[in-house]
């Protein structure tokens, strides 16, 4: 079995998740994305609908908080708002 990447210093690896919190006013949406060395969330958003804007959220607040360089390792689930053409549009600009 392949062993994991690790990470050696920030903004190497990033992994991003949607979670859902349920409220007194119901259910959202939290998209974060997690530093792995640092291990401290760098992007996040919140919604009522888990959409590609949630994430695209979470991606510009990391992005605007952290520089990481071209060859960063970006894990997601296989989710269709990451997989969406605007998404990987985004991820391709920062490339």
């Amino acid at each position: 079995m392949a062993q994991a990447p690790k990470a050696t210093a920030p903004n190497q690896l990033w992994v991003a998740a949607i979670t859902s919190i349920e409220t007194k006013e119901g259910w959202l949406y939290l998209a974060a994305i997690l530093d792995l060395y640092s291990r401290r969330i760098v992007g996040w958003a919140m919604s009522e609908r888990i959409d590609t804007v949630l994430v695209l959220k979470a991606l510009a607040m990391a992005l605007l908080h952290r520089s990481p360089p071209a060859n960063l390792l970006f894990h997601t689930d296989r989710g269709v708002q990451y997989a969406s053409g605007n998404y990987r549009q985004a991820l391709a600009r920062r490339a």
